[in-house]
């Protein structure tokens, strides 16, 4: 009898722990009230409109798949994951400075349109979003992922909320304070900024670091000596501003490591991309992206699905906050 207590008793704990290992599985998939397939019955052909959508605008301009990313990313650390960069007119965040050369609101409009046709009023502009970022990384060559569903569109847009988003001199701890306050650790800071590795910026965002940096006289001396005439040459003093650069010299559209191994020599074009490689928090990410001796490898493709998918499901708006916009541009 003993022994069958003691067997009964281990059977109730293995299954305690399944459940609550099985609680923490689907808590991840789930997110905040999203889960994957949530349109599985009420809209089938929704992701796959989506993927075919930025598929094509993708083959005639290359330039909507890192904008899409990155659109996302704006749209998220700001009012969370709610679609309100899409929202246009006055004073909104599509207007404020981070967000004025962002790209890919066409590809977002024909996605919608498109599935309101087969779908009206069932498809958030924010999940179109949130899948068009991470189809963007799969037409680049990246690893795909599961995007979990079910956010709603958000009612605010403001300007003035955009203060939330990293900026291009910001320093590394200042960064991750930024993410720390929307619930990313360190190595979702470099995962996510390692997104970088498709897309350009424009000259305007970088070229103080090439001729008289901090008043020195000279360029940054975090970037590589022989890098430097590149540099000047694509964006000379008092040259033109908009002038785009790769953002990882030699793989602008294909989405692999290299925009690590360019941190790591001293190539990095954005002065806070670089000083990711300075500071040690953050350096031991890229040097076991990269698979350096002695340090344990993580797999970039693989990370980086988890870490956008963590990031996508910031502040959502779920259930009855919020609405399905019928347009993205507008709120009903």
């Amino acid at each position: 009898m003993e022994y069958y207590h003691n067997y009964n008793s281990i059977n109730k704990m293995v299954s305690i722990i399944f459940i609550l290992v099985l609680a923490i599985d689907l808590t991840m998939v789930l997110g905040q009230g999203t889960r994957v397939g949530f349109y599985s019955s009420t809209c089938p052909r929704a992701e796959s409109i989506v993927q075919s959508t930025v598929r094509s605008h993708f083959q005639s301009d290359p330039t909507v798949a890192p904008g899409l990313l990155r659109m996302h990313f704006h749209d998220c650390f700001v009012q969370g994951c709610d679609a309100s960069i899409l929202i246009s007119g006055s004073g909104t965040e599509r207007t404020a400075p981070p967000n004025s050369l962002l790209r890919g609101y066409e590809v977002i409009d024909d996605a919608k349109q498109q599935i309101e046709a087969i779908c009206p009023g069932v498809v958030s502009c924010a999940d179109i979003l949130a899948l068009a970022a991470r189809d963007s990384v799969v037409v680049t060559r990246g690893l795909t992922w599961s995007v979990p569903t079910g956010r709603r569109d958000g009612l605010v847009s403001r300007a003035s909320d955009t203060s939330d988003l990293p900026g291009f001199t910001e320093s590394v701890d200042s960064q991750k304070q930024k993410f720390s306050a929307k619930g990313l650790n360190t190595q979702d800071l470099v995962t996510l900024v390692g997104g970088h590795t498709i897309g350009t910026s424009a000259c305007q965002f970088f070229s103080y670091r090439l001729y008289n940096f901090n008043s020195t006289g000279g360029p940054d001396p975090s970037i590589d000596a022989s890098f430097l005439p590149t540099l000047r040459g694509l964006c000379p003093q008092n040259g033109d501003g908009s002038k785009r650069v790769a953002l990882d010299t030699g793989s602008v559209n294909n989405f692999g490591t290299s925009y690590f191994s360019n941190l790591r020599n001293g190539r990095g074009i954005l002065e806070s991309d670089q000083k990711l490689w300075t500071d040690d928090s953050t350096k031991v990410f890229i040097q076991r992206y990269l698979g350096l001796r002695g340090f344990l490898g993580l797999r970039f493709g693989v990370e980086f699905g988890r870490s956008m998918v963590k990031m996508s499901n910031i502040e959502v708006k779920t259930g009855t906050n919020g609405e399905i916009r019928k347009v993205c541009s507008a709120i009903n």
